[in-house]
């Protein structure tokens, strides 16, 4: 089963919003459809986190801004050994935190 992060595009403006916004950002309007994200993006910038909630499971992990080709941008996670800003990346979403039995999927990119 292929998992989908979805954008959110204003229905007056075709504006893609992420995450999801009340109002538009561009025309002020109220009223979206979701659309599912690009996969594909750029790496703008990152910084490695050392220090972490309890319930991580590993010591540290590598964020990312990246923007996708439609121009949306978003943080996430990196599973990317020596990242580069700029450099071509992939996502595919994953778990990426688990607490119990409750497993939170989000984007991770790798290297393209």
């Amino acid at each position: 089963m292929q998992l989908d992060i979805l954008g959110y595009q204003c229905k007056k403006c075709q504006t893609i919003s992420y995450p999801y916004r009340t109002l538009c950002r561009k025309c002020g309007h109220d009223a979206f459809d979701p659309v599912p994200l690009p996969k594909k993006g750029k790496l703008l910038t990152f910084t490695q986190l050392f220090t972490l909630p309890g319930d991580f499971e590993v010591n540290d992990i590598t964020l990312g801004i990246v923007e996708l080709e439609n121009g949306v941008r978003m943080t996430a996670q990196l599973k990317i050994d020596a990242p580069k800003m700029g450099m071509a990346v992939q996502g595919k979403v994953e778990v990426v935190r688990q607490a119990g039995y409750d497993k939170c999927r989000g984007m991770v990119f790798y290297p393209r």
